[in-house]
């Protein structure tokens, strides 16, 4: 079944996620810059949200995705980004160098080396259930298509893929943790039942 959002609500969840990346991307390298080019034309159609500058002048493409869904047992790839289109998803044509995947609720961002994450997937594209979702925008509305894929899958095939718990406030950003610490931490803490749609 579809489901819809608001693109004044996808945006929130967006923003959200911009401002962790940007946090974590600085926190791991000081010294170094992060430009968003979110509203870039010459990079809109490259995938890119921000441009990470390092302090040895390297720049890293990065694209930024928010969940808000209240488990994180799934990554929604996005396969079509406007299906009355014709248009192919980001996670298909992105050049970024990263995927920073930020679930929101869970308090975690997730670091995929995108082209490995890509490599590994198509092969088994066909193993996962697609959703369709659409998104308002005035009069008009458009659909989009991605895969949703297990967490522990992605995790178990690329060994570069990081998770990284989100500092509460007045913490300072932690590095990657384990997908087993992760398990322990949140097994005192039952997950509430929710439909399993990406943001």
């Amino acid at each position: 079944m579809a489901r819809g959002f608001s693109m004044r609500g996808v945006m929130g969840v967006g923003d959200r996620a911009v401002q962790h990346a940007r946090a974590w991307l600085q926190s791991q390298e000081p010294g170094s810059r992060v430009h968003d080019v979110q509203e870039d034309p010459r990079f809109q159609h490259r995938g890119v949200d921000l441009l990470w500058e390092l302090p040895s002048g390297e720049v890293r493409g990065i694209e930024v995705k928010g969940d808000r869904q209240p488990r994180r047992k799934r990554y929604f790839f996005e396969l079509v980004s406007n299906l009355e289109r014709d248009t192919p998803g980001c996670f298909l044509y992105s050049g970024a160098d990263l995927m920073l995947y930020v679930f929101l609720v869970q308090g975690e961002l997730h670091v995929l080396p995108l082209k490995a994450v890509r490599e590994w997937f198509l092969p088994r594209a066909k193993a996962y259930e697609l959703r369709h979702t659409f998104t308002q925008t005035g009069a008009i509305r458009y659909t989009t298509v991605g895969a949703i894929v297990p967490v522990k899958d992605v995790q178990e095939g690329v060994a570069a893929v990081k998770v990284i718990r989100l500092p509460r406030r007045g913490e300072e950003p932690e590095a990657s943790t384990s997908e087993a610490s992760l398990a322990a931490a949140s097994a005192a803490t039952p997950e509430p039942t929710e439909e399993d749609v990406p943001y």
